[in-house]
């Protein structure tokens, strides 16, 4: 989405776009996949009343109307058992959290909902903010748990930016009153966006396909694309959008500091499994998970935001597991991760058996989420480089962000603005979508 969004806005200004994409297909961390009958997204995704640059794209492509948006619940497991929280009332009764426990952890989040200078917050170890704001009890009870689900060992590096994100985001989808969720998707998933996406920008945009490349240099007046088999294509600019680690092995022309800076990014991966069930969990959305013994990080009831209509009558439940770069859970083959978490299910769930699972995948994308480390907005890798023409765009200049489909459009569009005000007025600019080996 980060290079689409960036190719369209560019071939929108004038400039003659070749889009170069690794994969066979668009899409990237938003693309689809078969499992089972079913055609869905490979990795979970809702859209936010208050994601603004998203709805307009949406606008943009002819699918806002198709969005349908409904009021969904959250549950929480905590000491073996599964609890709702899903309104005010809920959480005060939330059993794992005494009063005053419930009072602080109520506080931390409308304080950090108030906040709006995050630079502070940037300077500040994310485990201490908490514990500042919340107490000790419902940091260790409540949020490490949850910061190890997102962030691994890595929470000990995080600033108390990255729970002002999260909240920030979250707190904007709650309407008054009992502050109820509403999240919406457009109907068909992204497999729908998708394609009507490449409509759009085939019309616009050159397309490369399947074209994985290997180098982005300079060449006299301009910048070479070198894709893995041999081919090479010239171009007045190039903006880069892969992972910060990758971009720097791409573009052996960097400066040190450039090179230091992008090799510096942290990053969060992700095992994640995709589940066609016979029949519902639980109903809720988002299943946060605060017991240690757990193999994933949270469950996500996708049918219970999704009409199962479209699902073949069945249930569809995403289990994430964020994993650091050295996380061996990461190198487990499919059925090892299968036997792992079928098995927790069934202990989290008594009504669920082993012979409910239709279809299993899993889904391993190594460069997820760059960790906002403690003063991160002061190492951002430059967007222009000291490599003539060649522009670095990734999730990495994401600051203290969730990295959601809105923050990655609205990324493009930022950078797609600046590089043309400052870009040369003759062709062509290509953005590369991470197509790398």
């Amino acid at each position: 989405m980060l290079g689409m969004t960036l190719a369209l806005r560019l071939a929108q200004q004038g400039h003659d776009v070749t889009l170069f994409e690794g994969a066979p297909e668009l899409g990237g961390l938003a693309g689809a996949w078969q499992l089972g009958d079913v055609v869905w997204d490979r990795h979970y995704h809702v859209t936010l009343q208050s994601d603004t640059a998203l709805r307009r794209l949406l606008a943009e492509l002819g699918l806002e109307d198709d969005v349908d948006w409904v009021e969904t619940r959250t549950g929480c497991y905590a000491d073996g058992v599964l609890h709702s929280v899903s309104n005010t009332i809920e959480f005060l009764r939330f059993p794992p959290l005494r009063a005053v426990d419930k009072a602080r952890l109520a506080l931390t989040i409308l304080y950090a909902s108030k906040v709006s200078d995050w630079r502070r917050l940037e300077q500040v170890p994310v485990v201490d903010w908490l514990t500042r704001w919340s107490g000790r009890r419902t940091t260790e009870r409540f949020w490490l748990p949850l910061l190890r689900a997102k962030l691994g060992d890595n929470h000990r590096e995080a600033s108390a930016a990255f729970i002002w994100a999260v909240i920030q985001r979250l707190y904007a989808a709650r309407r008054s009153g009992m502050k109820t969720e509403r999240f919406g998707y457009v109907r068909g998933g992204y497999a729908r966006v998708l394609g009507r996406y490449a409509e759009v920008l085939g019309d616009r945009v050159t397309i490369r396909l399947a074209s994985p490349v290997a180098a982005v240099e300079a060449c006299g007046d301009g910048v070479r694309v070198r894709v893995h088999g041999g081919a090479e294509e010239q171009f007045d600019d190039v903006a880069v959008t892969a992972a910060a680690p990758v971009a720097a092995r791409l573009v052996p022309g960097l400066a040190p500091h450039e090179r230091a800076l992008l090799e510096g990014v942290r990053y969060q991966g992700i095992v994640c499994a995709s589940l066609l069930l016979r029949r519902p969990l639980a109903g809720f959305y988002v299943t946060n998970i605060t017991d240690g013994w757990v193999p994933f990080t949270g469950v996500i009831e996708m049918s219970a935001l999704v009409d199962r209509r479209q699902l073949g009558g069945n249930a569809l439940v995403y289990l994430p597991r964020y994993v650091t770069a050295d996380d061996p859970f990461a190198d487990l083959s499919d059925d090892e991760v299968q036997t792992r978490f079928v098995a927790a299910l069934e202990r989290m769930y008594p009504d669920f058996r082993a012979d409910d699972v239709l279809a299993f995948r899993v889904s391993r994308v190594r460069y997820v989420l760059p960790v906002p480390t403690l003063g991160y907005s002061r190492r951002l890798p430059p967007v222009t480089t000291s490599v003539p023409g060649v522009h670095l765009v990734s999730s990495a200049q994401i600051v203290n962000g969730t990295l959601n489909v809105n923050e990655t459009v609205q990324l493009a569009e930022r950078a797609a603005a600046a590089l043309g005000a400052a870009g040369r007025t003759g062709p062509a600019a290509v953005a590369f979508a991470g197509g790398v080996r």
